[in-house]
């Protein structure tokens, strides 16, 4: 039961929204955009924190309230909810930066011009000049977008534990409400954590460090995990699971908007795909949480899927540190703004590495 309530509340996993992280790259630079996708990203993390204060409490005040079990009463509460603010959000959230309205024509001009400024070209184009599946084929026809592809697979897959959660803490052998509510701690600890990582990615105008090092944090949450059943190390092992794989995620995702930034539709389709077949790691998840209360199979494979995730990233480091390399040179670079350095350009394009 706490399970199911859990998963009833404000999702908690990592399924991403290409469509949002579309709409913020279309009005963040790319020295912003890790920040924003850690706030965009907080809301789930909120969520896991919350879930399990809201389940707890359902469960233990609202079952059988009205003849209403506590899991339809979840349903009812968030639904509620989120037609509410849905409803307040369709006329707060601003169109694009040449197509909002309500913006005067001197703030539409220099929100497009910031990112024409941070890339070197327009962001703008209508779907007369690039269709979706133009933009597919350039996404497809680039290896980094196979390379971003496991990357971000491999941290969705070594995070499924998030689906699972309230499970894995129950091993801790503690009532079904004191479980939910151990739940949070773990998803509050994530969002400090998350907003400093991308915060400090976005100033340093670094990626891969911030992602490999919450991934290595990940590594030796799973391997204590896997290893131990002695309380304190076993919860420990849980506080770090969630806040490292988060904060690789966030800025992973910032990463692709960040590699492939140019032309809108290519940007667009890279997103999708890559989320699309990240999120396919839920189609085996379940199959591995078995063998309680240790789930050695599950940790042993979140394991080896970050160890991959680390190996990817540093593959996604090294292509793009031999292109900035020929950027240098002058060399054409498919895929890259204008394929060389403008000339005179004082700020020429480069890839965040």
């Amino acid at each position: 039961m706490s399970f199911l309530l859990h998963l009833l509340t404000p999702t908690v996993l990592m399924k991403s929204s290409p469509g949002c992280l579309y709409y913020l790259s279309c009005w963040y630079t790319r020295a912003e955009l890790g920040f924003r996708t850690a706030v965009l990203y907080s809301g789930a993390l909120i969520s896991g924190a919350f879930s399990g204060l809201i389940s707890a409490g359902v469960r233990y005040g609202m079952d059988g309230a009205r003849g209403y079990s506590a899991w339809q009463w979840l349903f009812i509460i968030e639904g509620v909810a989120t037609i509410i603010i849905a409803f307040f959000c369709y006329f707060v959230l601003p169109n694009f930066p040449r197509t909002t309205s309500w913006l005067t024509t001197e703030e539409r001009e220099l929100a497009a011009w910031r990112l024409q400024e941070d890339i070197g070209e327009d962001d703008w184009t209508t779907s007369e000049e690039q269709t979706f599946w133009q933009g597919a084929k350039l996404a497809f026809l680039d290896s980094k977008t196979y390379i971003l592809m496991v990357l971000l697979f491999c941290i969705v897959a070594s995070g499924t534990v998030t689906n699972f959660f309230p499970t894995v803490v129950k091993t801790l052998n503690y009532n079904d409400v004191n479980t939910l509510l151990l739940t949070a701690p773990p998803y509050v600890l994530a969002v400090a954590v998350t907003y400093l990582n991308a915060t400090h990615a976005d100033k340093t105008g670094e990626r891969y460090f911030h992602i490999i090092i919450p991934m290595c944090v990940a590594i030796i949450a799973y391997i204590i995990a896997a290893t131990t059943m002695n309380l304190a190390a076993r919860y420990l092992s849980m506080m770090l699971m969630v806040p490292s794989v988060y904060s690789a995620f966030v800025v992973g995702l910032a990463w692709i908007s960040n590699t492939m930034p140019r032309p809108p539709a290519k940007r667009a389709a890279a997103l999708a795909f890559i989320n699309a077949v990240s999120n396919c790691s839920s189609i085996y998840a379940s199959y591995l949480y078995y063998g309680a209360p240790e789930y050695t199979v599950a940790m042993v494979v979140n394991c080896c899927t970050a160890v991959i995730a680390v190996i990817a990233a540093t593959v996604m480091r090294w292509v793009l540190v031999r292109l900035n390399r020929k950027l240098d040179a002058g060399i054409y670079v498919k895929g890259a703004i204008n394929g060389r350095p403008g000339d005179g350009d004082s700020n020429p394009f480069r890839f965040k590495i």
